[in-house]
C-alpha cells in the first residue's frame, strides 16, 4: 500500500489544529467525519457536474425515485446534489459554516444520516465558534483520497489505523479488536469448510451483532478474497454507539455495498434482524458490561418466549452480559436442512468469565449447559495476553457450529495459544504483543489437525459437566433446662413478642400483661425442670417440656414450643439424631451442610461411598437438591508443575542480597 502511513500520519496531525478548544481525546469527533466526508468528496468527484446537471431534470421527484436515477449517474449508491464540494468551501472563508452546512444537506438520505449519527453539526459550531472551521476543511482537501489514488481496501486500512488511534482512549469494555486477532477468528470460523474457500461465485452471509466500526466483516471480506476472489461475503450488522456505526455504514457505502444491512440499536434489547439467520457470525461483545439498560426487555423475552426468542437457556448475572450475545448469535444460526446441509459457524472473543462463572443451576452456568449438550461447542482457543490497546485481559476464542464434522462429533478442542505471540517494538497502550501471520497460521493448523498434543487437548462433551450434590448430616442436640440456657430465652423474637401488642389504650395494656404472665408461666414450668438432668434425644425431651407446659396452663402451640427448644439445646454429637416428621426421617444440621462436584460420567452412589462415606459415615445426599453445572477449567488442562527451587539455593541467594546491601550501606555511611 503506497503512503498509507504517510496519509493516517497527515490525517492525524490535523488534530493540532484543534488543540486547546478539543482535548485529546475529542479529537476523533471531527477527525473521524471528516476523513469520512473528503472520502465521499473524491468518490463523487468525477461525476459532480452530471449529477448536477440531472437534478436540475428530476429535482421535483420524490426524494426516493431522484436518489435512484442520481446514484445511477453518480455510480454509487450515494449522490451530493449541492453546488459546493471541498474546493469551492475554500473558496469563501467568510461563510464557511453555512456553505458546509449546505454542501452536508445535499448529500442523499442514506449518506446524511450517517453524519447526523456523528452529530457533526455540533462540532461544526463548536469549529466555527472557535476559528477552526475553514482550517480544518482547507487542511482535509489537501489530502486525495480518490478511488485512483486510494483504494477502497486502502481507505479501510486508513479508516482502521483512525480508529485504532482514537480507541486508545475507550472505556476498559469497549475494546477495538486489533486486526491480527481478527485475521485468526476469520481463519477459525471458515475452517475445514471447503465450500466458501474454493466455489468459485459462491454467496455467504456475515452478522456481527457488536460490530464496531465493521473492521471484523472487512477483514472476513478480504481474507475471503485472498483465498476465493470470486466469492462474495454479504455484511449484516447492528452498533449501538452511534459514532462507530456512522463509521461502519460509511465504509459500507463507499465499498459499494447494501448500507441496509447495517443497523443502529442495542442488540440485547432491540433485535435488529429478528428470525433472521446466516451462514456465518463473529463479534467481539462488550466485557464485564452491565446489560441492566436491557434487562426489562430481555427478562420479558426469557420469560414469555423460552427457547423460541434469544435467550431461553438463561439469564447471566446483571454485570456482565457476554453470555447473551453469545446466545443471541446461536438463535441466528441456519438450521441444518436438506437445503442448507452445512448450517452455520461462529466465532466470538470473550473474556475468562464466561468459561468458569457461576455455579451449578446459575444462567452461566445453565447457558453453557445449552451450547455444549446440544454440541455447538467445536472449540476454544486461548488468546496471548496484551492483545488490545486499553486492556490486558486474558481472551479467549470459541469457536461454535450447528453441523460438526464426524469427528468432532460429541468433542470439544482446547488449544492453548498463549505463548503464540511476539513482541512489539513500541508498545501501543496496553497492547505490548501482536501474532504474526506465520503464527496465526500454525494456531489454525493445530486447530484444523484435531490431534492431542502439547498446545492441544480433546475432551468428551461431558468432561465438562458435574453433578453437584448435597451432603447432608443429622442434626444432634442435647437439651437441659438450667438457669443459664432458660436466661437464653429472652433472646428468642418469639417469647419477646408474647409481651408485645399493636392495641392501643387498656386494650394494649392489658394484652401486654396478659403476654408478661404467660412469660412468666413459661420461665416458671422451666425452673420446675432444673433438676440437672440432660436429654440427648429431641422427643424424649419435647414430650417432657410439653407436659410440664400444659401443668403450668402454657398452651402448646409449635411455634412456642420450637422457640422453647433452640433456647434450650446446644449441638452434641453424642447425641440422637433429631427427627423431623413421625416417619422417623432424620433432620439435617444446615451448619454442617457441605456440597461435592461429582463429574457427569461418574456414578453418584460409587462416588459418595468412595469419596465421603470414609470421612462422615453418618452423611447422606439429598437427591432433591442435585443440580447439573457445565464449567471449562481451561487453565487446568494446560497447567505445568514448576518444580520449587531447592531451599539452600534461595538461601544462598538472599545471603548474597544482602552482603550486597551491606557493602552499599558502608559506601554510603563512609
Amino acid at each position: 500500500m503506497v503512503n498509507f502511513q504517510d496519509k493516517v500520519q497527515f490525517l492525524w496531525t490535523i488534530a493540532e489544529i484543534l488543540r486547546g478548544p478539543y482535548k485529546p481525546d475529542d479529537y476523533g469527533k471531527v477527525i473521524l467525519p471528516m476523513a469520512v466526508l473528503r472520502r465521499f468528496d473524491c468518490v463523487l468527484q468525477d461525476t459532480k457536474e452530471e449529477v448536477l446537471e440531472q437534478y436540475e431534470k428530476y429535482k421535483n421527484l420524490p426524494e426516493e425515485a431522484r436518489d435512484e436515477i442520481l446514484n445511477r449517474v453518480s455510480g454509487q449508491r450515494f449522490n451530493n446534489t449541492s453546488n459546493y464540494d471541498f474546493g469551492k468551501l475554500i473558496n469563501d472563508s467568510d461563510n464557511i459554516a453555512d456553505n458546509f452546512r449546505d454542501y452536508i444537506n445535499g448529500f442523499s438520505k442514506v449518506a446524511r444520516d450517517i453524519i447526523e449519527y456523528f452529530d457533526f453539526d455540533t462540532q461544526i459550531e463548536k469549529m466555527d465558534r472557535n476559528d477552526l472551521l475553514y482550517l480544518t476543511v482547507k487542511r482535509f482537501s489537501e489530502i486525495d483520497l480518490h478511488p485512483e489514488t486510494v483504494s477502497n481496501l486502502e481507505m479501510g486500512y486508513i479508516f482502521e489505523e483512525l480508529i485504532r488511534r482514537y480507541s486508545e482512549h475507550a472505556e476498559a469494555g469497549d475494546h477495538y479488536t486489533p486486526r491480527e486477532v481478527v485475521r485468526l477468528m476469520v481463519g477459525l470460523m471458515f475452517n475445514e469448510d471447503e465450500d466458501i474457500l474454493t466455489k468459485p461465485g459462491i454467496t455467504q452471509t456475515l452478522y456481527d451483532s457488536c460490530a464496531g466500526t465493521g473492521g471484523m466483516g472487512s477483514i472476513a471480506q478480504e481474507y475471503l478474497k485472498d483465498l476465493n476472489p470470486s466469492a462474495e461475503l454479504e455484511f449484516f450488522a447492528q452498533e449501538f454507539n452511534e459514532e462507530s456505526y456512522a463509521m461502519c455504514k460509511a465504509d459500507i457505502l463507499i465499498k459499494g455495498e447494501e448500507a441496509r444491512n447495517i443497523r443502529f440499536g442495542n442488540t440485547l434489547s432491540r433485535d435488529a434482524f429478528p428470525n433472521e439467520t446466516f451462514d456465518y457470525l463473529i463479534t467481539n461483545p462488550p466485557y464485564g458490561v452491565e446489560w441492566k439498560p436491557a434487562e426489562k426487555t430481555v427478562r420479558e423475552e426469557h420469560e414469555d418466549l423460552g427457547h423460541e426468542g434469544r435467550f431461553g437457556a438463561g439469564l447471566p448475572r446483571i454485570g456482565d452480559g457476554q453470555l447473551l450475545f453469545l446466545q443471541n448469535l446461536v438463535s441466528k444460526m441456519k438450521p441444518v436442512t436438506e437445503e442448507n446441509p452445512k448450517g452455520s459457524r461462529l466465532t466470538i472473543i470473550m473474556n475468562g468469565s464466561p468459561l468458569f462463572t457461576g455455579d451449578a443451576g446459575s444462567g452461566e452456568s445453565e447457558i453453557r449447559r445449552y451450547v455444549i449438550e446440544n454440541d455447538l461447542v467445536e472449540g476454544i482457543v486461548a488468546m496471548p495476553p496484551s492483545l488490545f490497546y486499553n486492556t490486558g485481559i486474558s481472551t479467549y476464542i470459541w469457536i461454535l457450529t450447528n453441523n460438526k464434522e464426524p469427528w468432532r462429533q460429541g468433542k470439544i478442542q482446547l488449544v492453548n495459544a498463549v505463548d503464540f505471540y511476539q513482541k512489539m517494538r513500541k508498545s501501543l497502550g496496553e497492547k505490548r504483543h501482536e501474532i504474526s501471520e506465520e503464527q496465526i497460521k500454525e494456531i489454525i493448523k493445530l486447530y484444523g489437525e484435531f490431534k492431542e498434543g502439547e498446545h492441544v487437548k480433546i475432551f468428551d462433551n461431558e468432561d465438562f459437566g458435574y453433578q453437584k450434590i448435597v451432603v447432608e448430616r443429622p442434626l444432634k442436640l442435647n437439651f437441659k433446662a438450667d438457669n443459664e440456657r432458660i436466661k437464653r430465652l429472652y433472646e428468642q423474637k418469639a417469647f419477646q413478642n408474647l409481651a408485645k401488642t399493636k392495641k392501643k389504650g387498656e386494650a394494649g395494656l392489658k394484652e401486654e400483661k396478659e403476654g408478661q404472665k404467660k412469660q412468666q408461666n413459661i420461665v416458671k414450668a422451666l425452673q420446675s425442670m432444673s433438676d440437672g438432668l440432660l436429654y440427648k434425644n429431641r422427643e424424649e425431651f419435647t414430650d417432657v417440656l410439653k407436659q410440664t407446659l400444659k401443668e403450668y396452663g402454657v398452651d402448646t402451640k409449635a411455634t412456642l414450643v420450637k422457640t422453647i427448644l433452640a433456647a434450650l439445646s446446644e449441638k452434641d454429637e453424642t447425641a440422637d439424631a433429631c427427627v423431623k416428621n413421625k416417619k422417623g426421617d432424620v433432620e439435617p444440621d444446615p451448619d454442617l451442610r457441605d456440597t461435592e462436584n461429582v463429574p457427569l460420567k461418574e456414578d453418584i452412589h460409587e462416588y459418595f461411598e468412595r469419596e465421603v462415606l470414609p470421612h462422615v459415615p453418618d452423611s447422606w445426599v439429598d437427591k432433591s437438591k442435585t443440580k447439573i453445572g457445565y464449567e471449562i477449567p481451561f487453565t487446568r488442562h494446560f497447567y505445568k508443575y514448576k518444580e520449587l527451587r531447592p531451599s539452600e539455593e534461595i538461601k544462598d541467594e538472599i545471603q548474597e542480597l544482602e552482603a550486597r546491601i551491606l557493602e552499599k550501606l558502608k559506601k554510603v555511611l563512609e
